[in-house]
């Protein structure tokens, strides 16, 4: 079987949560562009669709990140983090 043991099953869970993480990021960046994107457009009156892209990579964000959290799963640290 694939999970026979429990050091495949644990790099299975490691290989997992990295590309868990790799998607978190992604996302992240993903959703800081659309801020930066409506931010920018906000003085000429910012289109809804625009809005609610932004809302929508905000909550992709925010489930994957809760996701990582229920998983244990570890990243890197982020600059954009650190510097806030």
């Amino acid at each position: 079987m694939f999970f026979h043991t429990n050091k495949n099953r644990h790099q299975v869970q490691k290989i997992g949560n990295y590309q868990l993480m790799e998607l978190i990021y992604a996302t992240k960046a993903s959703w800081d562009h659309a801020r930066e994107t409506e931010q920018a457009v906000y003085e000429g009156k910012v289109n809804s669709e625009l809005y609610y892209r932004t809302k929508l990579q905000e909550k992709k964000y925010l489930y994957l990140y809760a996701k990582a959290r229920r998983r244990g799963a570890h990243g890197q640290l982020n600059q954009g983090v650190i510097s806030q």
